[in-house]
């Protein structure tokens, strides 16, 4: 990297994205990007940032997957919100010893992911770290009004649904820290989970647009976590049936063989990026339409109690083996 002027990096950039919409007449290579606003829609911002060390280790996350996860927890953001993507800013803190090579790779794993979700990188900044690298990304997408998706709509009687599986990227993760070589290995569907997340765009726009949930999130700090904050941004208690949970086959199978009580470990673990939505019981035709259309599963998990308390369920009968529902990732813990 020191060996490139920060213009031509730019332009490294650049030249791995498509021509501008006509709805962003100023984009790259100005002081700031113009953008025409959507009609009669709310835009939807958030922001996130992966900083190594913390959210990845180079030592066995490849460069284009470095990339493409700093995107995707973005993109899941929006999909929680049932916003269609538009656009995103990206900043890069880098250090000067960064062989370029790697920055082409990152920068194409994110051009790549933004492309399939026809997301336009819109400007951004680059700056020397002396120390960790850091990807911060801001995204844009739209959504209408009454569409939008939240984590307060949560009734009690509402019932618990989530998206794909669980625990793969947790698995992933393990698996990586314990040998960094099964980076490679791209029959690995819980290296694969960690390394490149999927975010349930598709899933989250069908939801939003058949107003088929109450209240949604994503499991960026796995499922407990996101369970624990619908409810108490909605004011209602939970219940979580252990036996319906859909862990990944395999991140069970190694957290079984390591030790690990593989319920525990998948709704615990983060970096799933599925989606939790909570849906009422007359909604049931509306969520089987997205259902139908999302190329992705949903598995009810539990439901919504006017009880405070957040459970999992253990047993058989009702609440026969009930304890609280164990915490999420915590950034500050």
């Amino acid at each position: 990297m020191a060996d490139f002027t920060e213009r031509e990096l730019i332009a490294r950039i650049s030249s791995r994205l498509p021509p501008s919409p006509a709805w962003m007449p100023i984009a790259i290579g100005d002081d700031a990007a113009v953008v025409e606003p959507e009609r009669n829609r709310l835009e939807v911002l958030s922001v996130d940032a992966l900083v190594e060390g913390i959210h990845f280790d180079r030592a066995f996350t490849p460069p284009r997957a470095i990339g493409h996860r700093a995107l995707a927890v973005n993109l899941s953001d929006l999909a929680a919100m049932g916003a269609e993507p538009r656009l995103c800013l990206l900043s890069c803190v880098l250090p000067a010893s960064l062989p370029v090579e790697d920055f082409d790779e990152i920068i194409a794993g994110i051009a790549a992911l933004a492309a399939r979700h026809r997301v336009h990188v819109a400007g951004g900044n680059l700056s020397r770290s002396p120390g960790p690298m850091m990807l911060d990304i801001t995204v844009c997408g739209t959504a209408k009004r009454r569409q939008l998706l939240t984590r307060t709509g949560a009734q009690p009687g509402d019932e618990l649904y989530v998206t794909g599986t669980v625990g793969a990227a947790a698995a992933g993760l393990a698996m990586l820290q314990n040998d960094p070589g099964c980076a490679g290995d791209k029959t690995n569907a819980c290296v694969g989970r960690y390394l490149y997340p999927d975010p349930r765009i598709r899933m989250g726009l069908l939801v939003a647009r058949n107003r088929a949930a109450t209240a949604g999130m994503d499991l960026s700090d796995g499922l407990a976590d996101a369970v624990h904050q619908i409810a108490a941004a909605s004011h209602v208690g939970a219940v979580v049936d252990a036996d319906a949970v859909p862990v990944e086959p395999a991140a069970r199978d190694w957290f079984s063989r390591h030790g690990h009580d593989p319920v525990i470990s998948a709704i615990t673990g983060g970096d799933d990026y599925e989606l939790l939505l909570a849906v009422h019981p007359r909604r049931g035709r509306r969520l089987n339409a997205a259902r139908r259309h999302g190329h992705v599963a949903l598995t009810r998990i539990g439901f919504c109690t006017e009880n405070p308390t957040v459970l999992l369920n253990r047993g058989s009968g009702a609440l026969a083996g009930a304890q609280p529902l164990p915490a999420g990732f915590h950034h500050f813990r």
